[in-house]
């Protein structure tokens, strides 16, 4: 991934393109800009510098960002783990024990998920 191909990345799972801006610094949204050292992601409103990290390797900064703005689409409700299919005839034949583990924690969701600040 790259700042090139992120913003394709990030409208695939519902970021809208304006939350974003990259390679220039714009209020009220996450920025991804490079610099002498590598990159810097950060959210920027009322001309400050919020939740600033910076890193060394473009795909690095691009995952982080992506990681970040995808985490807060999970916690709002718009993407997130899809529902398990209904057991088959061959599935309830087998011992519980053979289920993996995975696929019941994923079916399970808490209550309450954390907000993004």
């Amino acid at each position: 991934m790259n700042a090139e191909s992120i913003q394709g990345w990030l409208l695939a799972v519902g970021v809208p393109a304006e939350v974003v801006s990259i390679g220039a610094e714009a209020d009220n949204t996450w920025c991804l800009l490079p610099t002498e050292e590598g990159f810097e992601v950060f959210w920027r409103e009322q001309g400050n510098r919020y939740d600033w990290a910076a890193f060394t390797s473009e795909d690095v900064a691009c995952h982080y960002l992506f990681g970040r703005l995808v985490w807060a689409q999970v916690v709002r409700g718009a993407v997130g783990v899809l529902p398990q299919p209904e057991a088959t005839q061959s599935d309830a034949a087998q011992p519980e024990a053979t289920q993996p583990e995975v696929a019941q924690s994923q079916a399970t969701r808490p209550e309450t998920a954390p907000t993004e600040a």
